[in-house]
């Protein structure tokens, strides 16, 4: 069986099982290596893409409910002025720590500004509600998002 996914503005053929979670296509299948793998279990954000403009935790759910789907990694972020300005924003905060929940934050701001181009803090906090980050960069995280949103 083959599936068929639009990834980063690429039409892409899919082999593998389609009960297979589309974090193990992406970086197994795909090469894709920016979008993580963390707990597993969807509840700590490393592994979020946008499906069709909105997050998407992909490490449990089978790549086959993404069939047709617009996905967007890590890898195509910058693709979009939002998702450039959300990167040098997290550049200029020093958002990142150890990096391995950063793909996933970045994700999620470019998805929250794409949206809501001037989110206040609590609509900020609650988009970044899945999203863990162990090295405690939440507080640059947070400033990285709103100078994004102002720039």
């Amino acid at each position: 069986m083959s599936l068929s996914l639009t990834i980063n503005g690429t039409q892409r053929e899919i082999t593998s099982d389609p009960d297979t979670p589309l974090v193990y296509v992406l970086r197994d299948e795909l090469k894709l290596k920016g979008t993580k793998l963390g707990c597993g279990l969807e509840q700590c954000g490393a592994c979020a893409v946008m499906v069709d403009g909105k997050v998407a935790l992909s490490c449990v759910t089978p790549v086959e409910a993404f069939d047709g789907k617009e996905i967007t990694t890590i890898e195509g972020i910058a693709e979009t002025e939002t998702g450039q300005r959300v990167q040098q924003a997290f550049i200029e905060e020093t958002a990142a720590q150890c990096g391995y929940c950063t793909s996933g934050l970045v994700v999620a701001a470019t998805a929250l500004l794409s949206e809501n181009p001037a989110p206040d803090l609590d609509t900020t906090k609650a988009a970044l509600t899945p999203h863990l980050c162990r090295c405690g960069s939440h507080p640059r995280v947070l400033a990285a998002i709103e100078r994004a949103s102002k720039t």
